[in-house]
């Protein structure tokens, strides 16, 4: 676990589970994971009670994943939430609090995702870039 203390509170970046979780004021702004680390089978990145919901699968040729429904139920979102995932390049994610100030920079290269939960964010692309973007 890190720790960085800035001016305008306290910034923590939890290391657990290769997933590196940014956190201001003890409110979860950002997750970045490297898709270079991906655990076998199916596996969460996110919990269940955000509203955006990703995980990854690692699985060998020749499995079958069997035939399902999603559930249908009533869903209430009050805030969007996004996935960013870079295919290409490398770019810069700025975190900022919802009032404006500025929190940290991350930096986010190809093969890594950056969920972003709560707060304000801006992207600048300092490579050449190809990005994929989700929002529930």
């Amino acid at each position: 676990m890190e720790f960085k203390i800035q001016l305008t509170g306290i910034l923590k970046i939890m290391k657990n589970n290769e997933v590196e979780k940014i956190y201001h004021d003890n409110i979860l702004y950002s997750a970045i994971f490297n898709l270079e680390n991906i655990n076998d089978g199916l596996d969460f990145i996110t919990s269940d009670d955000e509203f955006i919901q990703v995980g990854t699968w690692n699985y060998k040729k020749g499995k079958i994943l069997d035939a399902h429904y999603h559930n249908t139920y009533e869903r209430k979102a009050n805030k969007t939430q996004e996935m960013v995932l870079v295919l290409t390049g490398k770019i810069l994610c700025n975190l900022y609090t919802e009032s404006g100030k500025f929190i940290s920079t991350h930096e986010i290269n190809k093969n890594q995702i950056i969920i972003q939960f709560h707060g304000v964010h801006e992207y600048e692309i300092i490579e050449d870039s190809k990005v994929l973007e989700v929002k529930n």
